[in-house]
């Protein structure tokens, strides 16, 4: 196979494509709870209560997919891979979406009134400078000038962007030391990321019972935010290095049910006393979930083949609306929490047609981005940049 550049490539792991659109799909609905939560003043969402554990699952991808892409690519001999030429590459990749879920970011927040959620007026001027922070990925401080929404989000024209940001540390990180690990350092790093996290999850560092963190700039988020990609990430990179695929059938529907069924978990409020220290179940079940459960899925993804024409194209249609969908659809959400604080409802029982109407709608859009907007502009990016 070959990119747009004439490049030779590696085939794609098409399972693994489906399953990341999956995770987008599960992320989309467990914002629709989310917002019942929110609308509702109450604590714990309910629903898909872990539904926020698929961007763990999108970092861990991210280190497998991009170690498995570009680890041999820096070091051979005919035109071998720069740092210019891989942050070029990834820009193509990622940027074009993040501008476009800014600016629908600014449009749903005009169509609302250009209010914070206590319904303080925001100057058009503070929601300009918010879309121009966002398009260049810049954080909002909590309570600065254009942090327009008023409840402490990086990104708060479009929330979801925090990942990015710090996918965007991860891959800079990867081109500038972590790709130099031998496999044996690689594990060494990746195991003390792994007691860190383990430690800031099951003693609830964070104090939200949970690892739901990373998308506000106070410094618990921050580091938080900063672990809680690091540790995927560099399990996602020591999985593709050491990857030997084994046989099993049905892989992107077992897959896709195993996966779902994790995030479906009840909300687990227990908290065990030892020793002075308080030690939450939840933090240590989604722990289990991103270090165990997730690795077991993307082995399997990856050593699966598609068993018959129509599970190809699901995955290829998937994985094409997998970015894209995660990326428009949470100005969307933002009017319907709205629609719903207005009109006092909080399950999805009394909302479930409007509730199932964003879904699609979202799915829609993220199809019509990837055929007008994201694969067009990737491929003229791609003609015009030399990587």
């Amino acid at each position: 196979m070959k990119d747009s550049n004439g490049t030779v490539t590696k085939p794609h792991y098409e399972i693994l494509d489906g399953l990341r659109g999956v995770a987008a799909l599960l992320v989309v609905c467990y914002h629709i709870f989310e917002g019942y939560a929110f609308a509702g003043g109450e604590a714990v969402i309910k629903g898909i209560n872990h539904g926020y554990l698929a961007v763990d699952f999108f970092f861990i991808l991210s280190g497998f997919v991009i170690s498995y892409a570009y680890d041999s690519r820096w070091t051979r001999k005919d035109n071998p891979l720069t740092l210019k030429g891989f942050f070029l590459r990834r820009l193509v990749r990622m940027h074009p979406m993040v501008i476009l879920g800014a600016i629908i970011g600014t449009i749903t927040f005009l169509i609302q009134g250009s209010v914070q959620w206590d319904g303080t007026h925001i100057a058009t001027s503070a929601v300009m400078l918010a879309l121009l922070a966002a398009m260049f990925l810049i954080p909002a401080v909590p309570g600065g000038h254009y942090e327009v929404r008023g409840n402490g989000e990086m990104f708060p024209l479009n929330g979801p962007s925090w990942s990015l940001f710090f996918e965007y540390i991860g891959n800079i990180l990867y081109a500038l030391f972590i790709r130099r690990f031998s496999d044996k350092a690689l594990k060494v790093w990746t195991s003390v990321l792994g007691i860190l996290f383990c430690a800031f999850a099951v003693f609830d560092v964070s104090g939200y019972g949970s690892v739901g963190v990373g998308w506000t700039m106070d410094k618990v988020n921050f580091f938080g935010g900063l672990l809680r990609m690091l540790f995927p990430f560099s399990l996602g990179m020591l999985l593709s290095r050491t990857f030997k695929p084994f046989r099993i059938n049905g892989a992107f529907w077992k897959c896709s049910l195993l996966l779902a069924a994790a995030l479906f978990v009840p909300y687990l409020s227990a908290r065990i006393d030892a020793q002075g220290l308080t030690l939450t179940l939840n933090g240590a079940y989604e722990f289990l979930c991103i270090s165990v459960l997730f690795p077991v899925i993307v082995l399997a993804g990856a050593s699966g083949a598609l068993a018959d024409g129509a599970s190809g194209k699901i995955c290829r249609t998937m994985g094409e609306i997998s970015y894209p969908l995660y990326i428009v659809h949470y100005p969307f959400m933002y009017l319907f929490y709205s629609w719903l604080i207005e009109h006092q409802l909080f399950t999805f029982r009394e909302t479930w047609l409007v509730a199932i109407a964003v879904v699609a709608w979202n799915v829609l859009l993220a199809w019509i981005c990837v055929r007008f907007y994201e694969t067009p502009v990737r491929k003229w990016l791609g003609s015009k940049i030399r990587f």
